[in-house]
This record gives structure tokens, C-alpha cells and sequence, in this order.
């Protein structure tokens, strides 16, 4: 599974927090790896790419205090997009939500 998530208009500093979040979430079960990417034409844009074993492990990532403290910070700073992506045919019947 893979998860990008955007962020746009960010300074600098972004970055420190954006690899305390990697550290933290490279720790969980199913995180095959995260990385902090930077925009090439504009430096204020950056995203978080992931890489999980599953939908599960990803969705479980986000249970309990600390992952509250320590990703919500960050990501509630995204872009308000869908972010999780999976094989075409390993997403089955894809509706969109709230229809």
C-alpha cells in the first residue's frame, strides 16, 4: 500500500517535524518505509511517501495517545485529498464516500 501525503506552503522548518513524524511512524508494525520528499519547483511544497504491508497496518498506525500527539500535528496540516493507494486490482469496487 502507499500513502502520499501533500503539504503546501510550508517553511523550512517543516522538515525537522515532518522526520520526527518518519522516525515515530518507521517504528510501526507494517511500515516498510517513509520518506520526506521536497517539490523541485517549489520549496514550500513537501510530501510524506509510505510504503505499508497493508491497509490494516496503516489504518492501526494512527491508534492510541501517542500516535495522536505525535501525528496530528503534521497531518493536520496535509492537503485535504484522498492519500492511500493500493493496485488497481487489489482496490475491488472503488465508490467515492459521501455520495
Amino acid at each position: 500500500m502507499l500513502v502520499i501525503n501533500r503539504f503546501a506552503n510550508q517553511d523550512p522548518s517543516f522538515a525537522v517535524e515532518a522526520r520526527e513524524v518518519v522516525s515515530w511512524w518507521s517504528g510501526r508494525p507494517g511500515c516498510l518505509g517513509i520518506d520526506v520528499v521536497q517539490n523541485l519547483d517549489d520549496p514550500r511544497l513537501w510530501a510524506l511517501v509510505g510504503r505499508w504491508e497493508s491497509v490494516g497496518d496503516y489504518r492501526r498506525s494512527f491508534n492510541g495517545y501517542e500516535a495522536k500527539m505525535v501525528l496530528t500535528p503534521l497531518l493536520s496540516r496535509a492537503v485535504d485529498e484522498p492519500s492511500a493507494f493500493l493496485p488497481p486490482d487489489e482496490v475491488g469496487v472503488n465508490l467515492p464516500r459521501g455520495g
